[in-house]
């Protein structure tokens, strides 16, 4: 038996990758800023006031006041884990919505989305996607090795989000939280570097205007275009 085979291969030309810095990463579709209380919470919070049930799996809110969720965007952008971005729909000029990088492990090469908070009007759009797209191109061209996703294992809308993006399943850990007074088990999602090639032209394919009629019906979908990237489907879906 080879030193690959029984020790694992050796990871060459891989240096650790920096914390996610980037003030602005923008797409053709979505516009994404660094998270801050006084520029983008009202704007956010107006947003979330069409629909409580995004928070029903989220460890915290629904914010029923301005400035509660003012407060609860200070207190979560004052660290460095979780890195938080406000998401501008770029057609319709608002911000719409929020994600993070999280458990940023650079040493590991592994990062993570999560706290994903899209409100009504900016969920379904190529905006959505595209800042999923953004996130997960700048974590690759950062120099990262993994990029995961997780969620309650109950919240299907995610488990069926990942999997579309291009995520493999990769299990489920058992009593892995308390959430809101409720047992939480987690699903567990990730691509890998290698992956990457084939799912940045998935989404690039995905994103084209041309892959849109004149109504703005996608063509092609994208979980037929991540299919051959995953790995391990969700038997769950």
């Amino acid at each position: 038996m080879s030193d690959e085979m029984r020790l694992g291969r050796v990871v060459k030309g891989w240096s650790v990758p920096p914390k996610p810095d980037a003030p602005v990463i923008e797409g053709r579709y979505a516009r994404l800023e660094l998270l801050e209380a006084d520029a983008h919470a009202a704007e956010i919070h107006k947003a979330n006031s069409v629909e409580d049930a995004i928070w029903d799996f989220l460890p915290y809110g629904p914010y029923t006041s301005a400035a509660g969720y003012h407060r609860w965007v200070r207190d979560v952008t004052a660290g460095d884990d979780p890195v938080f971005y406000a998401i501008k729909n770029l057609e319709s000029g608002r911000f719409e919505g929020v994600a993070s990088f999280l458990r940023i492990n650079s040493e590991a090469g592994s990062i993570e989305v999560g706290h994903i908070n899209y409100a009504k009007p900016l969920q379904r759009t190529r905006a959505a996607t595209e800042a999923m797209f953004l996130m997960m191109q700048w974590a690759y061209e950062a120099g990262y090795r993994r990029y995961e996703w997780k969620c309650n294992a109950l919240n299907m809308g995610s488990r069926r989000a990942a999997e579309r993006l291009g995520f493999s399943f990769e299990g489920v850990f058992r009593q892995a939280a308390i959430a809101k007074g409720r047992n939480r088990d987690t699903a567990w999602y990730a691509s890998i570097d290698s992956e990457w090639p084939a799912l940045k032209s998935a989404f690039s394919t995905w994103l084209a205007p041309d892959n849109f009629d004149a109504d703005g019906r996608q063509k092609e979908s994208l979980s037929d275009l991540t299919r051959l990237v995953r790995v391990v489907d969700d038997p769950a879906l």
